[in-house]
């Protein structure tokens, strides 16, 4: 099991994120009151599905010893105004000496990387105050 803890203290937005061995900080544009100190949460949930999807195909690739020798991929998040309707749009560049039916197979199987099946299956937080 995953645990993320935050900080956040006098600094206004900037908020300490850790997970027990790494560090990393949170904030806000300084266009919203934050201090633009790190990424924004919808940076950090791009971030999330980017890492996932990239590792996941070099595991792949090496695995079966394929000639991947980068993975470039990108995540955008767009809202629906007036809905309550979020999309994330993923591009995937794959770059080494692979055939158009490796090609395809990869592409597949982003599709199955551990983050990107959270985050199209059903999810429930389970908020308790300590």
């Amino acid at each position: 099991m995953a645990k993320v803890s935050g900080l956040l203290n006098t600094s206004h937005y900037k908020t300490e994120i850790s997970n027990g061995r790494n560090n990393l900080i949170a904030d806000e544009p300084a266009t919203v009151g934050g201090t633009d100190l790190g990424f924004s949460p919808n940076d950090l949930l791009c971030s999330a599905l980017v890492a996932c999807t990239c590792i996941t195909l070099r595991m792949y690739a090496d695995r079966k010893e394929w000639d991947l020798e980068k993975v470039e991929t990108s995540v955008s998040l767009e809202k629906t105004e007036g809905e309550n309707s979020t999309t994330l749009i993923r591009e995937i560049q794959l770059l080494g000496k692979l055939d158009l039916a490796q090609k395809k197979r990869l592409m597949e199987i982003a599709q199955q990387c551990p983050v990107h099946k959270i985050l199209t299956n059903s999810i429930k937080i389970n908020t308790v105050a300590i």
